[in-house]
């Protein structure tokens, strides 16, 4: 039933986007047979209206009458430019977030089944709400305590939105399932690993105790850094549906002529925004993974607040090791060392041609040389760096797609404080001290102590290792001597999962059929 399901999604999916022009706006260059003719039978299919706007307001209208499991999916692709092109990941980064709210009704009966407390209990007021998501709306609040009265944001989660992101959640593993299948050139962007990652951040997402818990932690790492910090969490009135947080009193960092007038200096906040991610990215190895203009205030002493941080990336030590050398090496425009890190973290397959490899970094790197210092950008560097990967079969590595986005939106938002902002100069200070710290003689102690410490783990476990072998090696002499058997319940597990794999494959068939009679109804 949940497959029939799936695939009636799916196809209410593609009618929708058809009859919006979304399909009919992709490119056709490359497509042949039926994907042609699909492509073809979308075109027509198109409402005339849609067929006259560009393809961002076609997708804004499609996602809308999806609804907001399709908003996550799409601000989601747009964090994978390698999945969806860069052109589409531009588009989609465009969708408006932005969903009618829902009663403070409902909203107060998800704070009181989360906290178990009454709403007047919690809070000295509460107010209407003032914005709304796909999968949240905030309402201003106040709380008292001995120190006096405090305007807090509450967050409270959608109604229903967990179910109903479940349910599509099947329709997009199915399109996954059937890129894999059908299209093995997809297989190297790994489209169920991509499905599973969505599933995993939005889940995160829909659990505000986590956002709390990131923004604690960044807070933390941030304690003493110049210029950057995030809310106060409230944890008394945080849950699972509900994250209360401090009121940030400032200025949107896009609303430039408000900020000029409250006497900022563009230029000094544009340093402090990329040199604040990079500090976090590259020092702490977590960083806000949703840094756009809408997330970011300038409260009145000047300093930037980040907000909204369902969204967050992590790089390992050698992730931000890895990182560190190829910006160094592009810098000093060794291509050789460029290429050997790629093959030593294992992105690029071994059986390449390091040379070959090389020679198409040199080829990023060298028009990058030519050009002017502050019209030099990292993001694009990053983003033409994956573009050479791929045709040398780099297997996608989400962390740093996450990254190389991120470094995209906030290396925007701080040209968009300053135009004539230098990249390269605001980022040395933290690069060079990393560095320093990381890749000079510093490295060497660091990997000394991290071995010695792995080399003590070892020691701890050794006893559990050695009886894990000998067990392992009892039950392979037994299977060398009696074979490999299926006890009853298992082969019965394999013949109810054949005939449910027999039966899906006729569902399908069947459902694909009458959506076909539906759409020549409505044609």
């Amino acid at each position: 039933m949940n497959s029939f399901l799936a695939y009636y999604r799916l196809m209410r999916a593609g009618w929708v986007m058809a009859r919006e022009g979304v399909i009919a706006s992709l490119p056709v260059e490359g497509l042949h047979g039926p994907a042609r003719l699909g492509h073809r039978i979308a075109t027509m299919i198109a409402r005339r209206k849609a067929q006259s706007a560009d393809r961002a307001e076609r997708l804004a209208r499609a996602v809308e009458r999806l609804g907001p499991s399709y908003v996550k999916l799409g601000q989601f692709l747009a964090t994978r430019p390698d999945v969806v092109g860069q052109s589409l990941a531009e588009d989609l980064s465009l969708l408006q977030d932005r969903m009618d709210t829902f009663s403070q009704q409902s909203a107060r009966e998800r704070i009181v089944g989360s906290l178990g407390r009454e709403i007047d209990d919690l809070y000295s007021e509460f107010g209407e709400p003032i914005a709304a998501a796909s999968i949240a709306q905030v309402h201003p609040a106040t709380t008292s305590d001995t120190n006096g009265m405090h305007k807090v944001a509450v967050k409270v989660v959608r109604p229903g939105i967990r179910k109903r992101f479940h349910r599509d959640l099947e329709a997009f593993y199915l399109v996954a399932r059937l890129a894999e299948r059908m299209a093995p050139a997809t297989r190297r962007l790994r489209p169920v690993d991509v499905a599973h990652t969505l599933e995993q951040t939005t889940k995160i997402e829909m659990d505000f105790r986590l956002e709390a818990a990131a923004l604690s932690e960044l807070a933390e790492n941030t304690r003493d850094d110049p210029g950057f910090r995030v809310p106060q969490v409230d944890w008394e009135r945080t849950g699972r549906d509900v994250v209360t947080m401090e009121w940030i009193d400032g200025i949107k960092i896009a609303d430039i002529e408000t900020l000029k007038e409250a006497g900022h200096d563009l230029a000094h906040l544009s340093e402090v925004l990329i040199q604040s991610f990079l500090r976090h990215t590259l020092r702490d190895g977590f960083f806000h993974a949703d840094m756009h203009q809408g997330n970011l205030f300038v409260d009145p002493d000047g300093t930037i607040v980040a907000v909204d941080m369902g969204i967050v990336g992590r790089l390992g030590k050698k992730e931000r090791r890895f990182l560190a050398e190829i910006l160094y090496g592009f810098i000093r425009r060794d291509y050789r060392r460029v290429a050997e890190v790629h093959f030593e973290a294992g992105y690029v397959p071994a059986h390449h041609d390091m040379a070959s490899f090389a020679q198409a970094i040199r080829a990023i790197g060298e028009p990058i040389h030519g050009q002017s210092a502050e019209t030099i950008s990292m993001a694009k560097l990053l983003t033409l760096l994956f573009e050479v990967t791929e045709l040398f079969d780099m297997q996608t590595r989400p962390e740093l797609i996450m990254l190389q986005k991120t470094m995209v939106v906030v290396e925007g938002v701080s040209r968009l404080l300053n135009p004539h902002f230098n990249m390269w100069k605001a980022s040395e200070p933290v690069v060079g001290d990393w560095i320093a710290r990381n890749l000079g003689p510093a490295r060497v102690v660091t990997d000394i102590k991290d071995g010695l410490h792995a080399a003590v783990k070892l020691a701890e476990q050794a006893p559990e290792i050695a009886a894990r072998a000998e067990r392992l090696s009892e039950e392979l002499d037994t299977m060398s001597r009696d074979g490999l058997r299926f006890d009853a319940q298992t082969a019965e597990a394999i013949g109810k999962a054949e005939a449910r794999h027999s039966r899906s494959g006729r569902i399908a068939l069947w459902v694909i059929a009458l959506t076909a009679i539906y759409i020549a109804f409505q044609l």
